[in-house]
């Protein structure tokens, strides 16, 4: 028989409810799915279906209520504290919405900002800097500070920053969200550029029909369940 790998992903019967009673919201239900080393998957969904409490639990910043989810053969819903900080240091990182830059640092400062935390010897560290600078386009802008550059240009730093550890699963919470169009599928064909030249898995929330085109397969979320998953492209 062929071995198959393992997922990077695999969400099993996740169920998560934020409240009590007649007050409660069920984000999730009994969703269940596997994503593939070096996949590309476009989570898709309205805003209140369940993404992002979705992506936090595959990221382990929450917990299900049932279930379980299992990252690079960790299993995420389980980990104590340490080895939630190891997971994120490690394995996975974040893009966000907001893109979260240090206004006094330069694009190149704060690219470095997980490398210093994890004291690398400073000509490595410029070296892992410069290298992303330009994977995403900025190496002429390694100077400015966040206040100088567009938004395009800022969320292209966030995921030049997100890369510096050299995660194996990058998770994308509505990254082009506060974007114009162009320079949202912009930065998801940029996404997909980087996912092939690191040789890593992403996972990218969107309400956007337009930006899953890059991707490789959409999971579908509807009011906290899973809908049929459309089939690798």
């Amino acid at each position: 028989m062929p071995v198959t790998a393992r997922p990077m992903v695999a969400v099993e019967g996740v169920r998560r409810t934020f409240g009590h009673g007649s007050a409660a919201v069920h984000a999730l239900a009994d969703v269940s799915f596997t994503i593939q080393p070096g996949e590309l998957v476009a989570l898709v969904g309205k805003s209140g279906s369940g993404k992002t409490t979705l992506l936090n639990l595959i990221g382990g910043l929450d917990r299900p209520d049932a279930g379980r989810v299992v990252v690079d053969g960790r299993e995420v819903s389980s980990l104590g504290e340490r080895g939630l900080v190891e997971l994120r240091r490690d394995v996975v990182s974040f893009v966000f919405q907001t893109f979260g830059l240090v206004p006094v640092l330069s694009a190149a400062e704060n690219v470095g900002v997980p490398l210093r935390l994890r004291k690398l010897p400073t000509a490595v560290r410029e070296a892992r800097v410069e290298l992303l600078l330009d994977l995403v386009g900025l190496r002429a802008h390694s100077r400015q500070r966040p206040g100088e550059l567009s938004g395009g240009q800022q969320q292209r730093v966030a995921i030049a920053r997100a890369l510096a550890n050299s995660p194996r699963l990058l998770i994308a919470d509505e990254p082009t969200g506060q974007l114009d169009t162009e320079t949202g599928l912009a930065v998801m064909a940029l996404l997909r550029a980087v996912v092939q030249a690191e040789g890593m898995t992403a996972i990218v929330s969107t309400h956007d029909p337009l930006m899953i085109d890059v991707a490789d397969r959409v999971i579908r979320l509807t009011d906290g369940h899973l809908t049929q998953p459309d089939p690798p492209r």
